[in-house]
Order: C-alpha cells, then structure tokens, then sequence
C-alpha cells in the first residue's frame, strides 16, 4: 500500500474525530453522572469497555463519577449463603443477615473489580460508598403495598447528600466509583439503596451536567410491548405522563431521570449498556442512542441552541 492510499484509509478516523469536537468543547470540564448496570456488568466485554469510554471521558476533561449496584451478583451470593432472594413492590427484601452480604459483595467485589479494570488505565479510580464521609444518608424505605407500609428491612430512601469527598476526588483528577449503600443518622444503620435512585440524587447534588443510567433495552419504548419504537427524546412534563404505564423494571430508572432533570441536571439519558462504547456513542455523536429526559423549556424551545446540537444546528443526542 503507498502512503498515499495509507493516508487516504485514515481519513474516516480524522472525521469522527471532527464530529466530536463541538461535544468535547460543549462538555469540557462538565460532571456526568454514570449509573453502571445491566449486562455491562456481567459481561467480560462489556466492562472492559465501560472502562475505556470513562477513562476516555476522563482524559477528553469531562469529570466522570460512576454509581453502581450489584442485583445479580448479590443474588448469587446469597444463593451461596442459603439466603433467599425475596422481592416486594420491586424491592429486595434486605435483613440484616442480607445486608451483610450487600455490603460485602457490592463495597468488596463488585466496586473492587470496577476500579481494578479503571486503573488499567492509570491511577485513576478511587472506589467508595454512601457511607464514606456521609456522602450518602437514608433512612428506612417502607413501600406502600395494597394499602399498607411494609416493612422489607434494611432498604433504604435517600434524606441527605454530601458531596465533599466527591468533589475532593474530582478535584483531583479521579474518578470516584460510589456502591449504592448509605448510613443513617437516626438510627445507625447500614442500608441498601437502589443505584439509579443514589445516581440521580448525586447527580442532582453535584449539579452534573449529565446523567447516564446504563440498562439492558434501546431505551423508553412508545408502547411496549405493542412497538419497539424508542423515544429519543422527552420532556419532563411528558415523562410524567408516562410514568404510570411503564413497566417495573424502567420506573426507578426513569423517576431518577426525572428527578435529576427537576433538580438543575441538563439532561438524563436512558441508554442500552449491551452496545459497546454506548456512553462515547451517547455523547460523542450526532445520533446518539436511547432515550433523553430534557427540561420543559428545552422542549418549547425545539430551534434553540439548548435543546439542539452543541452549535443549535443539530438534533443533540438522544
């Protein structure tokens, strides 16, 4: 091959570079909030490039900060251990037996293994919990089932955020790797709190440009099971009018959107973690994929700059 022909073959790379331009220079120095789940958890591939898309954000001068859970992986421990796996209104049932081992398995396998694969890229990654420096508080959760709180132990509603330490570690130039676990003041207790939910609520607490909840669809479907058709793009007020249709499995996910967009974050995207490299796709492309939650404004205002292509002259992704 002459170089002519080798220069040539390299142009496409030169392109995509080109079309990341005006996102890097949009989202340069901003925080995105990065909820890790799903099959990106559990498939070898998958994490390892989950790792590359955050330390490339990382080096790109965004300031990610990862917020993970661990369903699978707590429910095969407590498989081990003779614990059953017992769920109300969506929620594990959490004794204190079990969130010994929540405790273990997402502060001592799940997050350990996250900051091992970050920091094959260098001293990057510093993993803690909701209870560090009472980063996260919570008292208990008691859902509402045919009338009734119930008591499903120790599961836990979100009171209060601190953000020192995160803010420290960013500060720094690390990426902050947080287990969904948070203490509370009132009684003492370690509890176990859904990852979207603590994900949105940092977000909204750290004023993150971004949030991004990996999951294991395209997106929000416009009437599933009826059609695959994914909504790129929503406002809150139409989110909202959805919220009650939504299967079980998007609710906490999609309230977290919502919370974090009413709370001051840009937007919230929903985005299918089996795709690999989704977030740089997310973020780094026209297209985008998934589905992004926007405030009412952004939506009155469909010409405006804000609600468009980091220049106003593109659809942002979605």
């Amino acid at each position: 091959m002459t170089g002519t022909a080798r220069k040539h073959t390299a142009l496409p790379k030169a392109q995509i570079l080109i079309e990341a331009l005006p996102w890097l220079t949009r989202h340069h120095g901003k925080t995105v909030v990065i909820k890790f789940g799903g099959n990106a958890m559990v498939d070898e591939d998958l994490k390892a490039a989950f790792a590359q898309d955050v330390v490339f954000l990382r080096h790109a001068g965004l300031k990610p900060v990862v917020v993970h859970g661990g369903g699978p992986q707590i429910s095969a421990q407590l498989d081990k251990q003779g614990l059953v796996s017992e769920f109300k209104a969506g929620l594990r049932v959490t004794t204190p037996e079990a969130m010994d081992v929540v405790r273990m398995v997402l502060a001592g396998q799940v997050q350990r293994e996250l900051v091992g694969l970050l920091n094959q890229h260098g001293p990057l990654a510093v993993g803690m919990t909701g209870e560090d420096a009472r980063t996260i508080s919570a008292v208990q959760h008691r859902p509402e089932i045919d009338g009734e709180l119930v008591d499903i132990g120790r599961v836990g509603e979100i009171t209060a955020i601190d953000t020192g330490a995160i803010e420290a570690l960013l500060e720094d130039g690390r990426i902050p790797v947080i287990s969904s676990i948070a203490r509370s003041e009132d009684d003492g207790h370690v509890y176990n709190v859904n990852a979207d939910t603590a994900a949105a609520a940092l977000a909204a607490a750290l004023g993150a440009e971004t949030l991004m909840v990996l999951t294991d669809v395209e997106g929000l479907y416009a009437d599933w099971p009826h059609s695959d058709e994914v909504i790129s793009r929503l406002t809150v007020s139409q989110l909202e009018k959805l919220l009650p249709e939504l299967s079980s499995g998007m609710v906490p996910k999609m309230e977290g959107c919502l919370h974090a967009v009413r709370n001051g974050v840009h937007t919230a995207r929903v985005i299918d973690g089996r795709v690999q490299h989704s977030i740089l796709l997310e973020i780094f492309t026209d297209e985008g994929i998934g589905t992004m939650v926007v405030p009412d404004e952004q939506g009155r205002d469909e010409q405006g700059a804000d609600g468009q292509g980091p220049d106003g002259q593109g659809g942002d992704s979605a």
